[in-house]
């Protein structure tokens, strides 16, 4: 099995790129221990910034951002996590996104996450990570994590469950998600000729 973790963290070190280890780490490990093998790897989008901004303008990505856009979209897992800017998904996030084939991620199973200075803006994963990969039509985990400063460290108390434990729960989730999905979805050339034929007619200009 292939786990992809897409960071958009852009300093060093960034607790983004860290919660997406953990996050990597937490599904890797539940994988492993039902005995499935999983290949690992983490993408990050600082170092593709330029490449992402020309292709955006260009329509052709460079070799190590093509590689990157096929590790997510051949993935059988994948981790999103973003740093929260302005109450949304970073930038750098959102056009790397943008890159994917609308139905490349269909049908793939993936678990969302944020980081940023205080709990308040939890909801950007509700208001847009969750709606982003819908329309991608991949299949979001229930849990989403998001990680405020005062997170870090923090075991959570009576009444509220701390950030290692919604990790383990949310690595559970996705490792299960990955289990659950058949070793291969795709259909014969054939259908996927018809598909693509029907999704053409339905195209506005």
């Amino acid at each position: 099995m292939k786990l992809v973790a897409v960071s958009a963290g852009l300093s060093t070190p960034s607790s983004t790129r860290l919660l997406a280890d953990r996050l990597a780490e937490s599904a890797r490990a539940e994988l492993a221990a039902q005995g499935h093998h999983v290949q690992t790897e983490v993408i990050e989008l600082r170092e593709l910034a330029v490449a992402v901004a020309n292709h955006l303008v260009t329509g052709y990505p460079p070799p190590r951002l093509a590689s990157a856009i096929d590790a997510v979209t051949g993935a059988d897992g994948l981790i999103a996590v973003t740093p929260v800017f302005t109450a949304s998904y970073s930038g750098l996030f959102k056009s790397f996104f943008d890159l994917i084939d609308p139905h490349a991620l269909t049908g793939t199973p993936v678990l969302i996450a944020a980081t940023g200075g205080t709990a308040r803006h939890s909801l950007v994963l509700e208001h847009a990570l969750r709606p982003l990969f819908a329309y991608l039509r991949a299949g979001v985990v229930p849990t989403a994590v998001y990680a405020a400063s005062e997170d870090w460290g923090s075991g959570g108390d009576d009444h509220t469950e701390g950030l290692p434990a919604r990790i383990q729960r949310a690595g559970g989730e996705l490792a299960a998600a990955m289990v659950a999905r058949p070793a291969s979805e795709a259909m014969p050339d054939d259908e996927v000729t018809a598909l693509e034929r029907q999704l053409s007619d339905l195209r506005f200009d």
